[in-house]
């Protein structure tokens, strides 16, 4: 009831978890006098595009200047950064799902983490941030700042699997109709497309792997006993989607190679039997022209059957190259 008059602040939502997979929303307004029972946690949301993210950011926040900094900068990377008194920035990516845009065009949360406060930014709208608001609606969200995160990570690693999914069953559905067809010729376009969109989500999927490694080594007090074995289990699932990745890109590869090699094949083959023509048609376009030429002394050129004899010698000229083509095994 809260988010219209926060979003003048540029605050999208801001929760109070329960600590029983619940949440309270809460003004703006109230954030200065707000006291958090022992078992609840805050979550505050920033639009990082709107002017009071910076204001209360860099007045109100109580982070440093630097953490400040690196939460508003133009452009990132997935990383971790550990900070003084347990705690941690947090860049995360995630499949851009929003209407018109390309998936692979990837969307960044930048996260601030401590024992019981998630400070979260986003410039574009993020679907699993509304994943895990629908989850506290119904009563079985986080219960605790480590559970957040970890359902952000989850979240923003499922929505790659679907994405890796459907480009792995297109290149499928190509080499299906490659093997069953020996005239269908595969979309080059398309394929290149899912080169393409390989390459952009490794480029920011490999390093989000290797932030997960280290949330699964490095253990804050505040985290869950198994909040450890949840990032290794991500960590293993990204290493799987990378390998699937690569899988594609060199299955893509190798159906454009497969097109290109046939229709270099398809190529000779019509030369081939181009040479064959020209040579079976060049003596007899030389013995014509030569009987052609208007000259005396052309045999046969006062005889009634000197037609026909020129004929003859073509045709026999014709059987004698076929003959020897044979022989030679060129056709």
């Amino acid at each position: 009831m809260f988010e219209e008059d926060n979003a003048q602040w540029g605050l999208v939502h801001a929760l109070v978890l329960d600590g029983k997979g619940g949440a309270r929303s809460i003004a703006r307004t109230a954030l200065d006098a707000l006291q958090l029972q022992p078992e609840e946690s805050l979550w505050l949301h920033w639009d990082r595009s709107h002017p009071q993210t910076r204001t209360w950011l860099l007045q109100e926040s109580g982070l440093s200047t630097f953490a400040c900094d690196l939460l508003l900068e133009e452009n990132t990377r997935p990383r971790l950064l550990p900070l003084a008194n347990e705690q941690m920035l947090l860049f995360l990516r995630g499949v851009n799902l929003n209407p018109g845009a390309e998936p692979e065009d990837m969307v960044s949360v930048r996260i601030f983490a401590e024992a019981r406060r998630v400070i979260s930014l986003r410039l574009r709208p993020l679907r699993a941030s509304d994943e895990v608001l629908q989850q506290l609606d119904e009563g079985r969200g986080p219960k605790s700042a480590s559970e957040l995160l970890l359902l952000m990570g989850e979240l923003l690693t499922e929505k790659v699997q679907a994405l890796v999914s459907d480009l792995s069953e297109v290149v499928d559905l190509e080499e299906e109709k490659v093997e069953t067809d020996e005239r269908y010729s595969p979309v080059q376009g398309s394929l290149q497309q899912i080169r393409r969109r390989a390459a952009g989500l490794r480029r920011f999927l490999a390093p989000q792997r290797e932030l997960y490694a280290q949330l699964s080594r490095n253990k804050w007090s505040w985290f869950g006993e198994g909040d450890a074995d949840y990032w290794n289990e991500l960590n293993n699932s990204l290493i799987r989607y990378l390998e699937e990745l690569e899988l594609t890109r060199e299955r893509a590869a190798l159906v454009l190679e497969s097109e290109d090699r046939r229709r270099s094949e398809r190529m000779n083959r019509t030369m081939y039997r181009f040479g064959i023509i020209t040579c079976i048609f060049l003596p007899m376009s030389f013995v014509t022209g030569l009987l052609g030429i208007n000259v005396g002394g052309i045999p046969g050129a006062e005889s009634p059957y000197g037609f026909l004899f020129a004929c003859a010698v073509v045709l026999g000229l014709a059987a004698g190259q076929w003959w020897l083509f044979r022989r030679l095994r060129w056709v």
